[in-house]
């Protein structure tokens, strides 16, 4: 396997620079309990030169509950953690050397080994060798990048020191803003002002270099500090000098180096600069470093961490608390240092993930320059998961000898029974999706022999190592209406929790709403690049994902991409539009016709008589102009090069020549509007050469015309191109170059005469006509096979449309992206949301109140991670103090001669207000004022409705009339209609 294509998703989040400084690191990880497999995962799979993982421990029991890479073997035969964890985790990624080590990392330990590391991580040590190893790295010139983090029970902490001075040089890894100039004023300073509806969304005091600005043109290639104005425009200096604007011009982003300073671990535990998670509790990190140090002082104190539960412990660890707060001025937590001393042996797997996953990120950033370190501490703390667990006695969280005591330190046995019953629908887990090259790098259950696996039977079977006394069923039928046979109202109702992990608005929206109908808690997440997310919604307490309606997914104006393309963008979804509408749209119609029609003489004969077959003309076209030959392919490229790239551009400025004027008296080609020129094909040219090989070869496939290397050669490909005939441009007078082209064009009878004479010629050149001639062969899009030529052809077809548009070309790789919609993933973020969600399922699980459930946004770049509360569920008012949420379901039991009359009145009867619509979906059973509706009324509801056989109810939304005329009807809760009366 090429590890290219593996990292290619970590490429698109990181970089190039920032991949290859990755390449060249050394990093030592100390601990490889929890916490420590986690980083390991993340960092091998980032992949980093080198990784060293220490342990001095042996593996036990409770690591069953905490190292999904420890099994039962290593138990048995008393393996190191180290040792037992070493092939498991380097298989994740072949490119990455990983070593083992067990020696003993002490106070006298010689910390010289440490110099061949560009950064150190550190779990499970104590605090005084932590300080030690911290003030040995900062020494170092340079610095070694430190970090230290640990989870214990309800709590972690983690900590960075990367150095006096750290310099990043770039700070959030987003893509430079280009911003599309409508004015700049002639003044000091002058202002720039963005084309309309189009926000620039600067910040003051970045820097924006100019292109392509008319009139005031000595700014072009300069580079200007600005401060923002406005939403919609910028100051950049003195312009009262420079010549009067005119029109286009676009201002690009310069990114700039940023300093970062780091103090040590000494000086940070008495003054620590810590990030702020959760806004509602912003003094919690303080509380909780306070609660920490407790805990450090009390295992210095007295050799051992405070037992599971006790509470006797806990008074000790709260005494060390309050002497510990007076240094630090800081008042104590009696709750988060009770809760952690009672936690503090067992372990959260979710938090450690969620944790992991940003110190994973922590380490990227030390090895690589890039993206903004955390400055210093960072502090989560699961109150919200304890805290209801009071009334529970201590006894339920002492062990029990299995692989989950460490879990049930933390959230008691009744807790832990209720997780072991629990039926979750995990919506990945019914991916329909096959293992990819490009999912290896942050998915650690796939290994390479997984390609071209179903995705849900090998995440099954993987899990299955890691745990195997679960019980997983998988699909890969798609989650969607169609297959609601499958994914049934009683599916959803034997499941107590569903969780999403989807990419896309639309499925979301989708699966929410068959969790609201049957009243299922729903978590969802994603990931996207360093950002991610979460979200929890919980029956009858909070607001569901369809409250709040993310904006759909922007689509590029079709005019935009047919004629005036103004950014690589437009270009690449112009050629993926070409792919898909020349290698597999055109084809499947082709077939579809003649599946239909299953001989070309039929056709004819239907033509002459008259007929109108629909598509015909089309197929015709494309069976009389069907190559043959390796040679015709070639030259059919080589005519659509002419057609695309230089007839495109003559018609253009021949319908508006360059001097063309708007009625405004405005120049017709300004910006962001960008004149076309054609584009004169030269055999040597590698982009010309390029789009002609690649499109050649897919015609060769679709039109099943065989091909040899030898056909591949330049020199033939040399000779073919230079004795094609191509067609000279001929000007049309049609102006409209925006136009869709309808559907259903009406037919000539010029063309009609056209098609007869084109069919008869072909039945007659063909006399055996082959049944190969009446199929062709579809491509479906392909973005991962870089055998294929697919993104070739949509990369050179895509820059050879940008040069014809003065557009700033882009690589392959970037192509890909776009063109693939590939969503940029690294195992950090993916992680760290995996954790955050499965905090949330304790709590769904152990039914516990709205203020509990958080949401979370975060981005590892910045780094930000913020937790907020779920949003309570609204109550609509109908009237009369009658009322619903999205929660509430109104039911009516009928039977066999149930009128919708009756309907209506069991409605009022049972609910006290009384329908005036009834609708089901999108069809309307009952609208007073609608043509022969009030006849309706008589009307049984299995008549109105038509249910299948097997269908038990019919979910129906009612409106009530408005309480005064002229007002909306007010809308109503869904009433579920049984048919006949359910045996209770």
């Amino acid at each position: 396997m090429h590890p290219g294509l593996a990292a290619e998703r970590r490429r698109y989040v990181l970089g190039d620079t920032a991949m290859q400084k990755m390449a060249q690191s050394h990093v030592f990880l100390s601990g490889i309990g929890g916490l420590g497999v986690e980083i390991a995962k993340n960092i091998i799979l980032a992949g980093v030169k080198a990784l060293t993982v220490h342990d001095t421990k042996q593996c036990t029991k409770w690591d069953l509950g905490i190292n999904f890479f420890i099994h039962e073997d290593d138990i048995l035969s008393q393996r190191n953690r180290a040792e037992a964890t070493l092939h498991r985790i380097a298989e994740l990624n072949p490119y990455v050397h990983v070593a083992a080590s067990t020696v003993p990392l002490e106070e006298t330990t010689d910390l010289s080994f440490l110099t061949q590391y560009q950064c150190v991580i550190l779990t499970e040590v104590s605090l005084s060798l932590q300080k030690k190893i911290n003030d040995f790295c900062h020494a170092q010139q340079p610095p070694i990048k430190f970090i230290s983090a640990d989870v214990y029970g309800m709590c972690s902490r983690l900590f960075c020191d990367f150095g006096d001075e750290f310099e990043v040089l770039d700070t959030t890894g987003e893509e430079p803003k280009e911003i599309f100039i409508s004015n700049i004023t002639q003044s000091n300073p002058g202002i720039v002002t963005c084309l309309e509806n189009h926000p620039h969304r600067l910040e003051t005091g970045q820097f924006l270099t100019f292109r392509e600005v008319n009139g005031m043109s000595c700014l072009n290639g300069s580079t200007h500090q600005i401060t923002v104005v406005s939403p919609y425009s910028f100051s950049i200096g003195d312009t009262s000098e420079m010549e009067p604007y005119l029109h286009g011009g676009i201002a690009v982003q310069v990114k700039t180096p940023k300093m970062f300073y780091f103090e040590r671990l000494e000086k940070q535990l008495t003054n620590p600069l810590c990030l702020v998670a959760d806004f509602s509790k912003p003094e919690a990190p303080l509380q909780i470093h306070v609660a920490m140090l407790a805990l450090n002082h009390f295992q210095e104190n007295f050799g051992h961490m405070p037992n599971v539960g006790c509470l006797q412990d806990a008074e000790e660890m709260l005494k060390i608390a309050m002497s510990v707060s007076k240094t630090l001025e800081n008042k104590v937590n009696e709750d988060i240092v009770k809760w952690l001393s009672r936690t503090a042996q067992g372990f959260l797997a979710p938090l450690a993930a969620a944790v992991g996953g940003v110190a994973s990120q922590e380490v990227l950033k030390a090895v690589t320059g890039k993206f903004s370190p955390l400055q210093q501490w960072l502090y989560i703390d699961m109150l919200d998961i304890v805290t209801p667990l009071e009334k529970m006695g201590s006894e339920e969280f002492l062990p029990r000898g299995d692989r989950y005591d460490a879990l049930r330190a933390c959230i008691g046995d009744p807790l832990c029974q209720k997780l072991h019953n629990l039926n979750v629908f995990l919506v990945t887990i019914t991916d329909p999706d096959l293992i990819e090259k490009s999912n290896l790098n942050r998915q650690f259950l796939f290994r390479p022999h997984h390609i071209q696996k179903p995705k849900s039977y090998t995440a099954a079977e993987a899990t299955l190592n890691i745990n195997p006394y679960l019980k997983i069923d998988s699909y890969i039928n798609k989650v969607c209406p169609a297959t609601e046979n499958t994914y049934s109202d009683d599916f959803y109702t034997k499941q107590d929790v569903v969780v999403t992990a989807l990419d896309n608005v639309e499925a979301r929206r989708y699966i929410d709403s068959r969790c609201v109908a049957n009243l299922r808690p729903l978590i969802d997440s994603g990931t996207m690049g360093t950002k991610g997310h979460t979200e929890v919604i919980v029956p009858h307490l909070t607001e569901s994902y369809n409250s709040h309606r993310d904006p759909p997914e922007e689509e590029i104006p079709f005019c935009t991409l047919k004629s005036f393309p103004a950014a690589i963008e437009h270009t690449i979804q112009w050629a993926r539009d070409k792919f898909e509408s020349s290698f597999s749209h055109k084809p499947s119609l082709f077939n579809k016709f003649w599946q239909t029609y299953p001989s070309a003489e039929e056709v004819l004969q239907r033509i002459k008589s008259g007929e109108s077959l629909e598509g015909c003309f089309h197929v015709i076209k494309t069976l009389s102009r069907r190559p043959r030959s390796w040679t015709q392919c070639v030259e059919l490229a080589r005519v659509k090069f002419e057609k695309y790239f230089s007839h495109k551009a003559l018609q253009l400025l021949h319908s508006f020549p360059l001097d063309t004027r708007l009625k405004d008296g405005s120049l017709f080609w300004q910006s962001p509007k960008r004149p076309p020129f054609p584009v004169k094909f030269e055999f040597n040219d590698p982009l010309h050469y390029g789009f002609i090989v690649s499109a050649a070869k897919l015609f060769a496939t679709v039109y099943c015309v065989p091909f040899t290397e030898k056909d591949l050669l330049e020199e033939t490909i040399l000779k073919i191109t230079s004795s094609v005939k191509v067609p000279e441009f001929r000007p049309s007078n049609k102006t409209d170059e925006t136009a869709r082209k309808p559907d259903h064009i009406p037919v000539s009878s010029e063309d009609e005469r056209n098609a007869i004479f084109q069919l008869e010629k072909f039945i007659l050149s063909n006399e055996a006509l082959e049944i190969d001639d009446l199929q062709m062969k579809p491509i479906s899009f392909e973005k991962d096979d870089d055998s294929n030529g697919h993104i070739d052809f949509i990369t050179a077809a895509s820059n050879l449309r940008a040069k014809m548009y003065n557009i700033e070309p882009a690589d392959r790789f970037k192509t890909k992206r776009i063109a693939g919609k590939i969503i940029p993933a690294i195992a950090t973020a993916t992680a760290a949301v995996s954790g955050l969600v499965a905090l949330e399922l304790i709590k769904v699980v152990g039914g516990y109140p709205a203020d509990a459930y958080k949401n979370c946004f975060l981005n590892l770049a910045i780094p930000i991670m913020v937790f907020t509360e779920t949003a309570e569920v609204r109550r609509t008012e109908i009237r009369n103090g009658i009322s619903f949420t999205i929660w509430d379901r109104w039911t009516i039991y009928g039977k066999e001669d149930f009128t919708l009359l009756d309907f209506i009145n069991a409605v009022r009867e049972k609910y006290g207000i009384e329908p005036t619509m009834v609708v089901q979906g999108v069809k309307m059973l009952y609208v007073p004022v609608m043509p022969g509706h009030i006849k309706r009324l008589k009307l049984t509801m299995q008549k109105l409705v038509k249910p299948s056989a097997d269908k038990k109810y019919v979910d129906l939304t009612v409106s009530f009339a408005p309480e005064t005329d002229g007002d909306e009807d007010l809308p109503g809760p869904p009433v579920r209609y049984y048919f006949v009366q359910e045996d209770n």
